[in-house]
């Protein structure tokens, strides 16, 4: 098994421990992107909410992000709008991309779904390198989000 996919199992099995029987979305969040981050090392992890037509900043680690964005703006709206994970190898030829930190390179957006199937959030992570995220990110952070 490679070290990134067991690094991944890890993780998976160390989050559905911490937020087991846990009702507050916030909270569930919050230790969630903690742990995403602080055991993967990305430069930014958080969660964008759902709120109305837009989606709103969550909790999070890393620097300073947007607040606010649009459906179907930049990855993150897109996400939500195409209902599946978005893989972004270079944020540059990402048409439409917003830059809140141009320190970014690579991103990967995982959406969260309710137990009805709507998208009720949104897993956004960044890195400073190029073509950080493969399939694994992938097929792990979609395990992972399929837990809240």
């Amino acid at each position: 098994m490679d070290e990134k996919r067991e690094k991944y199992r890890l993780l998976t099995e160390q989050i559905r421990a911490l937020i087991e029987g846990e009702t507050d979305s916030i909270a569930v969040m919050a230790n969630v992107c903690a742990a995403i981050h602080e055991t993967m090392g990305f430069f930014w992890t958080g969660f964008y909410r759902v709120v109305g037509r837009e989606l709103v900043l969550g909790p999070f680690q890393g620097p300073v992000a947007c607040m606010h964005i649009g459906y179907g703006r930049g990855v993150c709206g897109t996400a939500w709008e195409r209902r599946q994970t978005i893989v972004v190898p270079d944020v540059e030829q990402f048409p439409g991309h917003i830059a809140c930190s141009s320190l970014s390179r690579s991103e990967i957006v995982v959406p969260v779904f309710s137990n009805q199937g709507d998208v009720v959030a949104v897993l956004d992570i960044d890195s400073k390198a190029l073509a950080t995220f493969d399939d694994v990110d992938r097929e792990c952070l979609e395990t992972i989000v399929s837990l809240l």
